[in-house]
């Protein structure tokens, strides 16, 4: 992701009580929990979610309204949170036209047929962790990550026959790992920036909570690969002529992937960059895959522009592989755009009202100790994912909020940039409405709740940090000040 609002305008109204600010959070909340928990996620439809979240909304602005505030102030803010957006859903419309042309293209199918002789389920679900992490430190973005060798792995690991979830589970853990460790993160360059601490000073202090985090996820799967079922190793044989049979399987596929990261190392913005993408796997579509196009419509031309805008399918004589090669194009991305544009509305009447800020203050007056101070930061960044629904809000408001307080302890800033990173970059993706919830899920087409318990390195690095805090490990102090 990028396009974060390091300026953040914090609304604060000091009318709002604490409960007043906590009133569209519980009606939000609880219409979910009834939405997911008892009508199944479909209570008013396929978007139940969306409407409830412009429910929310619209409580949240008659609290508003009763104290007092303005609604161009309301409206400011909806308008500020939607614009910081506008790049990551054009990000998520180009993932969409990039699967569709990397199927008809070949270049998914490709993907699956070479992954198959490389990555055995004995070892696939550790190694998954390391390659998301590898290319997510050099890209800078666990979201381009994801769109590209996250659909893959997905693919090779559905065919060996590796639960889904078990596979976005680690492909998260590794690429929202790179994502903190690399400079090039947009979320990593604003931690610091909001704490008042430098880029690489904070890198290097982050890695002190972050490493060991990511060496425990390892360790667990590890473990799970060794207990799970991996049976689908017997059926490679048959599922490699399948693919062979459908599809023109040549190494020179991989020139489209290979070409867009590169690109994104070499810091190209990732709109042009998916895009590229995209009109390389057109144009290799109709250069390898001409049957395949001529399958799927009388014209070439036609079959992928298809591919690209909506539903395609292509069959073969195995349904895993079915189920592996369709996709829904950019039209397959409206439910989730629709749920970040829903969740900005939310989010930015709240912030207008001022009802994140008291809510944030209110998590502050009650931290006395140095321990209770990193627990307010972490509760803090965890609501703010919920409630705002957006990872930089979930980093700018409590850096702002909490900084002073940092200073008045004698804590060095490193510490208030790593705590923020450690409870508010990574758990984003663990919220389905969220922004990189919604995106992540969408995307690897894995349900957050399939691939939670999974995303082990970010559900585990809050409580790592609070452990760091509680028996004071690597706990700088600023120069001349004494803990208190």
């Amino acid at each position: 992701m990028s396009n974060y609002r390091e300026d953040e305008n914090i609304v604060e109204n000091r009318e709002l009580n604490i409960w007043e600010a906590l009133i569209p959070v519980f009606i939000l909340m609880g219409l979910l929990a009834y939405n997911i928990f008892v009508k199944d996620g479909v209570w008013l439809g396929d978007y139940s979610n969306q409407l409830i979240l412009l429910m929310g909304g619209i409580v949240a602005a008659i609290m508003g309204f009763l104290n007092k505030t303005r609604i161009s102030t309301m409206i400011a803010e909806i308008w500020e949170n939607l614009k910081s957006v506008f790049v990551p859903i054009m990000i998520l419309f180009l993932v969409g036209a990039l699967a569709g042309s990397w199927l008809v293209s070949g270049i998914i199918p490709a993907m699956v047929y070479y992954g198959l002789q490389v990555l055995s389920p004995s070892i696939f679900l550790p190694a998954s962790v390391i390659i998301a992490a590898i290319i997510s430190i050099a890209t800078g973005s666990s979201w381009t990550t994801s769109a590209t060798v996250g659909i893959a792995l997905i693919g090779i690991g559905q065919a060996l026959g590796i639960d889904t979830g078990m596979i976005a589970g680690a492909v998260i853990s590794g690429a929202y790992f790179g994502d903190k460790m690399s400079p090039l993160s947009d979320t990593t360059n604003l931690a610091p920036a909001m704490a008042g601490t430098d880029l690489f000073t904070h890198i290097k202090y982050m890695a002190f909570t972050t490493v060991p985090t990511i060496i425990v996820t390892l360790i667990v799967f590890v473990i799970i690969s060794l207990t799970i079922d991996t049976s689908g190793s017997a059926d490679i044989s048959s599922l490699l002529g399948v693919i062979d049979n459908t599809f023109n399987t040549t190494p020179l596929l991989f020139i489209v992937p290979a070409v867009v990261v590169l690109l994104i190392i070499r810091k190209t913005k990732p709109l042009i960059a998916l895009s590229i993408g995209v009109v390389l796997a057109t144009i290799f579509a109709f250069i390898f895959q001409p049957d395949i196009l001529d399958r799927l419509s009388d014209s070439k031309v036609s079959s992928v522009l298809t591919a690209i805008w909506t539903d395609t399918a292509i069959t073969t004589s195995n349904e895993t592989l079915n189920e592996l090669f369709s996709s829904g194009g950019i039209t397959g991305m409206l439910w989730t755009i629709l749920l970040i544009c829903c969740a900005m509305v939310f989010g930015g009447v709240m912030d207008g009202i001022g009802a994140l800020a008291r809510i944030t203050k209110a998590l502050l007056s009650i931290a006395d100790s140095i321990f209770g101070l990193f627990a307010s930061t972490v509760i803090s960044c965890l609501g703010l994912n919920a409630i705002a629904s957006d990872q930089y809000l979930a980093l700018v408001i409590p850096g702002k909020m909490f900084k002073k307080a940092f200073e008045d302890k004698g804590l060095a800033p490193e510490n208030l940039s790593r705590t923020l990173e450690d409870s508010g970059t990574v758990t984003s993706v663990l919220i389905p409405w969220n922004t990189c919830g919604a995106y992540q899920s969408s995307v690897l087409n894995v349900s957050v709740a399939d691939y939670f318990v999974y995303a082990i390195f970010n559900w585990l690095s809050p409580f790592v940090t609070l452990l760091f805090a509680a028996f004071r490990i690597k706990i700088r102090m600023i120069a001349g000040k004494e803990i208190s």
